[in-house]
């Protein structure tokens, strides 16, 4: 099912959290909403499940406009960060609710198949008799999912569904999402403000900003071609540095870089921790080394550039550095803002 949203309105009282957002979904794909919070992406997700109505524009579902259609007949199945499931019915009863109470009657038996069918999906299979309150929050999110999926949702809807786990569970469940939607095929939006969800999960990302998109494409594309600074620091740790750009070369604490189109005058240069390093000579930013944190599998060296401002980088393990020590912080690569 192919979603298309048409200049798309919210206002709640004075404030408008959506501002004219126009986005295509195609049939099959899984794209992910990522944003901080404020930035519309919930609004988006719940005014496309018809949880809430658009106050402007319109919303497709195919070729229907779907925007006044009540929530039970837009054919959609809604993932919640806290699972919502009914505490007092066992697992197999929250997954088959939705059948039960569906306007497409079915018989006892055709539930329990299809249920069985779910729970062997969502590798729950022999915890059909617990309740909730009996199984791990990372089973609970995958009841939540069979249970949305028991109506046979056309489009997949999930406002951070990961959000109440621990790091470990996340991460098994983002990949075992992942297969679920290439072996169903279903249109997924999903929302989250973890940039690394994000990028793991989706074949899309829209970036959302105070309302609007402010870019969308692939996690490839938004990661390695930030359309502005806001992008780039969103998607995660970046050193800046105030700068010159004068023929196409921009100008920082001793450092030149290649500044690509930006135009002559101030500008802001942003690197990423792995994007720098550390040199016992120039050319680069003069800098002096306040801290060494140690990780596995990598050193950050937190230092301090001659001009005054605080930088990142990461290091090979093995790098003989310590607190004190002063050098050059070098440039891989690095992306260049006019102001």
């Amino acid at each position: 099912m192919k979603i298309r949203l048409d200049n798309v309105i919210k206002t709640f009282d004075t404030f408008r959290a959506v501002h004219g957002v126009s986005l295509e979904v195609e049939s099959g794909e899984l794209i992910a909403l990522l944003g901080p919070s404020g930035s519309g992406k919930t609004t988006i997700l719940r005014m496309v499940a018809g949880l809430e109505y658009a106050d402007g524009g319109h919303i497709y579902f195919g070729d229907q406009d779907a925007t006044d259609i009540p929530v039970r007949d837009r054919g959609v199945g809604f993932v919640f960060q806290h699972y919502a499931l009914f505490p007092h019915m066992t697992v197999a009863e929250n997954i088959g609710f939705g059948m039960s109470v569906s306007k497409v009657k079915r018989e006892k038996a055709a539930i329990a198949e299809r249920v069985n069918q779910l729970l062997k999906l969502v590798r729950l299979e022999g915890l059909g008799d617990r309740f909730p309150a009996q199984i791990s929050g990372g089973q609970r999110q995958r009841v939540a999912l069979a249970r949305a999926l028991a109506v046979d949702p056309k489009v997949l809807l999930l406002d951070e569904p990961f959000g109440a786990l621990d790091a470990n569970v996340r991460h098994d469940l983002r990949r075992w999402l992942r297969e679920i939607h290439q072996e169903l095929g279903i249109t997924t939006i999903f929302v989250t403000h973890d940039q690394e969800e994000a990028l793991d999960l989706a074949d899309r990302v829209v970036i959302l900003k105070e309302g609007q998109i402010v870019q969308q494409g692939t996690p490839q594309e938004v990661c390695r071609e930030p359309k502005d600074a806001f992008v780039l620091k969103f998607l995660g740790d970046a050193n800046r540095l105030a700068g010159e750009v004068s023929g196409g070369i921009a100008r920082a604490g001793g450092a030149e870089i290649a500044a690509g189109g930006a135009s002559d005058g101030p500008a802001e240069i942003y690197a990423r921790p792995r994007d720098l390093d550390w040199s016992a000579e120039g050319p680069g930013v003069s800098a002096t080394v306040s801290r060494v944190l140690d990780r596995p599998g990598e050193r950050r060296v937190i230092a301090t550039a001659v001009t005054g401002e605080p930088l990142e980088l990461d290091v090979d393990p093995e790098r003989e550095i310590a607190a004190g020590d002063t050098g050059f912080v070098t440039f891989r690569r690095a992306k260049v803002f006019a102001l």
